[in-house]
């Protein structure tokens, strides 16, 4: 995590370089998307079979991405290659379209904030601030805006690209955020990064939000001290140890009951391991929570790496002693997080402290 004056990235006045406005007229000039071969890369945008979204499609021998920069920036697909095989690692979009909903895609970005502001209004610095629902069918305010933003394509590779968002006209948060995807070998990493552009000095935070494919025998390893059990409202009502079921400190079967809660003291390193597809992901974040939902009788569950719980806002000693950060006029807030994936025949992998067995 880093928190930084904003740089010539952000501003308005910034020109592209050269090499910006050619990947620009590239990608302005890409009619279809280029569906990349088993041993090749390649990014283009083009229509999606809807026929009414542009898609970017990042490719190396190991990992597929497919990004839709106006469906708030988020992740279509993520597969892993092998031997010429896509296999999901996030589950797919079976929509990919204008009218696609943020629950039904792969991934997408969380900020200003995360998860929901009980009552729509929190205090801060001796004044009240006020946030507005955003869906109609959630009754209070969640996961900010940039999931429902149209983003903009700043740059690109073969195996990157940087997305920007500008809502300077926001209320209560006024900001300038962007997001990178780049392929690094075995290695998804997404990098967040938002400016405060307001008058006023707020509480940010920042997160992503997976959904994972689920199998029968999916396991979990993500060791946390606690927890915030959650209310009806799926807002937090007290702070727990985490029972021996949830602990994850070793891979572990997923609950087959809902969880919906966020885990405190998380060491920022987690595993998600699949025995019979012989595949683990290892995630790594600059964060010390995470919410885990796990929907019963669902293909997929979210691990979502966070830096704050939910509602941090209100909970007891405010918004920055759980979690979130206090950015001034023109301070950034930066955070990184990697999904590696290994082609194992690990039972279970939690990080770096599994064993191997022979295969």
């Amino acid at each position: 995590m880093s928190v930084a004056n904003p740089v010539s990235a952000f501003s308005p006045g910034a020109q592209p370089s050269q090499s910006t406005q050619s990947r620009r007229s590239r990608l302005a000039a890409a009619a279809n998307p280029v569906l990349p071969g088993p041993s090749t890369s390649a990014v283009a945008v083009g229509d999606s079979p809807a026929g009414d979204v542009a898609c970017v499609t990042l490719a190396n021998p190991q990992l597929r991405l497919d990004v839709a920069p106006t469906l708030g920036g988020g992740i279509t697909r993520f597969d892993w290659r092998d031997d010429g095989a896509l296999t999901p690692i996030f589950r797919r979009c079976r929509h990919v379209a204008a009218d696609t909903q943020p629950n039904e895609l792969a991934c997408y970005p969380l900020l200003p904030y995360s998860n929901r502001i009980g009552g729509g209004h929190f205090n801060f610095a001796g004044r009240r601030v006020d946030v507005a629902r955003n869906r109609a069918d959630e009754p209070l305010p969640i996961h900010g805006d940039g999931w429902q933003c149209a983003w903009q394509v700043a740059d690109s590779d073969r195996e990157y690209v940087r997305l920007t968002c500008d809502r300077r006209d926001g209320k209560p948060y006024a900001f300038r955020a962007a997001q990178t995807y780049r392929l690094d070998g075995p290695s998804l990493v997404i990098t967040l990064e938002i400016e405060n552009t307001g008058r006023d000095a707020l509480p940010f935070g920042l997160g992503v939000h997976p959904f994972f494919v689920r199998d029968a025998d999916t396991e979990l390893s993500a060791a946390a001290g606690g927890l915030w059990l959650a209310g009806d409202d799926w807002l937090p009502v007290r702070h727990v140890q985490a029972p021996p079921a949830w602990q994850f400190g070793v891979a572990y079967p997923l609950p087959e009951t809902i969880v919906n809660h966020a885990f405190t003291g998380w060491s920022g390193q987690a595993a998600v391991v699949w025995p019979k597809r012989r595949l683990s992901l290892n995630i790594a974040a600059d964060t010390d929570y995470y919410v885990l939902y796990t929907p019963p009788g669902e293909d997929f569950f979210c691990f979502e790496p966070v830096d704050h719980p939910i509602n941090a806002m209100n909970l007891a000693g405010g918004a920055c002693e759980n979690g979130m950060t206090l950015l001034g006029r023109g301070e950034r807030l930066t955070r990184t997080f990697r999904f590696t994936v290994e082609r194992t025949g690990l039972r279970s992998m939690p990080g770096a402290r599994g064993t191997r067995r022979r295969q």
